[in-house]
């Protein structure tokens, strides 16, 4: 946890005696935050320390220094991501000596876990990461967010300069219960000297999944290392279905929707590439878990199937140039989307709700915190902060962001019929469906047939 030093909140409370000595002689109102100038921006904030505009205080401005505010804050990611955010924190305590952030994360398996134990104890943190669709939904209907538009309307967060199509994914039912973090999308990263060594040709837009098996063939033979690490079902399954014109779930949210032959198609060219030694088996990708471990970081495979935003932190562990393309086609345009890369989402029953927006504020519209991720949470929604910035990147970040010109380029409106319910259906899939099937324990048929049948269970039941 990241907390103030002692000075540091001796500090607030001189200030805030002065503060009052000061009010009862008449003297004038006093600086509340810290001013950061972000390309952005221009209006003083209430207190917030990054130039937010100057809503209502709520106590939190005005004659007064604010008072001591302690937050929590939640995430989930990698260790260059938790290296990034508690330097960020770091930052926004320095220009607002009156918050304290207590930081806590975790990987993204254990993190919804923990996230449920915190809320089922009334102990949810002020700022949480929060994921688009399944858990968006979910942690909606339990309403456990805040919605966040009276702080936009009142200029506590600034939206001006902010992505209005990505931001329209934070919103359920008329509430703004996330500012998005970045813009992702789907890609195969990709090892280009790997495949170079290989003999093979690099892939670029118009492949297909036949030229993906033959590239990741050509690797196994020649080099001896695997083709390709196995697909996560719950990311690439979404995409399959929608490259042939169908959808993961149906549109009345009581079961899937897609034809099961969809479902056999995709697991079946994994089962037939694992039988070859082109893809590993589970039991090793069960040792590769960690973001910072994937096989393509230590040169063990050329491709990894994953979210854009990635490639920056595997790179960084690899530590050598990788490179993005789109997934294979054929109907790429109808499979891939642009997707948020995850919300910042306040606690509805947070103490300090608009010290909290304020925070999230200054994440999205604050230049030097885009200096420190520089990509690694997605491509910024902040247009401005997205043109400063891009003349700061490396090689590798300048393709992850040109990576998503291309993908918008080629690509459709995100799905967002996840119904109640659809978190559980995705945990059933990518722990125990998929895990049944990539290990032979059950066959593409028979998973499609159990998937459809529990999934139809599990919405009945939540409905």
């Amino acid at each position: 946890m990241i907390r103030r030093r002692t000075f540091t909140a001796l500090l607030a409370l001189m200030l805030a005696l002065a503060a009052v000595l000061s009010a009862c002689g008449g003297g004038s109102k006093s600086d509340n935050g810290g001013g950061s100038n972000t390309p952005s921006t221009a209006s003083r904030s209430g207190g917030g320390g990054s130039n937010a505009g100057s809503g209502p205080g709520g106590g939190e401005s005005g004659d007064a220094a604010p008072q001591p505010v302690t937050l929590k804050v939640l995430w989930w990611g990698g260790q260059t991501r938790h290296d990034n955010t508690l330097k960020i924190i770091e930052l926004y305590q320095q220009q607002n000596p009156h918050v304290t952030i207590e930081a806590e994360f975790t990987g993204f398996d254990g993190y919804w876990e923990k996230l449920s134990a915190m809320v089922a104890g009334n102990n949810t943190p002020d700022v949480l990461q929060m994921n688009f669709g399944e858990y968006l939904t979910q942690y909606a209907k339990n309403d456990v967010l805040a919605d966040l538009n009276p702080f936009v309307e009142s200029g506590v967060i600034d939206a001006s300069k902010l992505d209005k199509g990505i931001m329209e994914s934070g919103v359920v039912d008329g509430k703004l219960l996330g500012i998005p973090l970045g813009m992702n999308a789907l890609t195969v990263i990709y090892d280009p000297e790997l495949i170079k060594q290989a003999g093979a040709q690099e892939p670029a837009l118009g492949w297909t999944w036949d030229d993906f098996k033959a590239i990741a063939r050509t690797v196994h033979e020649k080099l001896g290392i695997y083709g390709s690490p196995t697909l996560e079902a719950n990311n690439i399954l979404e995409y399959y279905a929608r490259q042939n014109g169908q959808k993961f779930f149906n549109d009345e949210g009581t079961g899937v929707g897609y034809d099961d032959q969809i479902f056999i198609d995709y697991f079946n060219m994994q089962v037939e590439l694992i039988k070859e030694g082109v893809m590993p088996t589970l039991d090793v990708m069960q040792q590769h878990s960690a973001l910072e471990d994937q096989l393509i970081v230590h040169g063990k495979a050329p491709f990894d199937v994953r979210w854009s935003n990635q490639v920056v932190a595997l790179s960084k562990a690899a530590n050598r140039q990788l490179k993005l393309t789109v997934l294979p086609g054929p109907n790429t345009e109808k499979g891939l989307f642009l997707k948020p890369a995850m919300f910042f989402s306040v606690a509805k029953n947070s103490k300090h709700a608009e010290e909290a927006a304020k925070f999230i504020n200054f994440f999205v519209n604050t230049l030097e915190v885009e200096e420190i991720q520089k990509g690694e949470r997605g491509v910024p929604i902040n247009s401005e902060i997205r043109e400063a910035i891009s003349q700061k990147l490396d090689e590798v970040q300048q393709n992850m962001f040109e990576y998503i010109d291309l993908a918008a380029e080629n690509s459709s409106p995100i799905d967002t019929n996840y119904p109640t319910g659809s978190a559980e259906v995705l945990s059933l899939l990518g722990t125990d469906i998929e895990d049944r099937i990539l290990f032979a324990e059950m066959s593409p048929e028979e998973g499609a047939k159990k998937f459809r049948e529990q999934t139809e269970e599990i919405l009945a039941r939540k409905r």
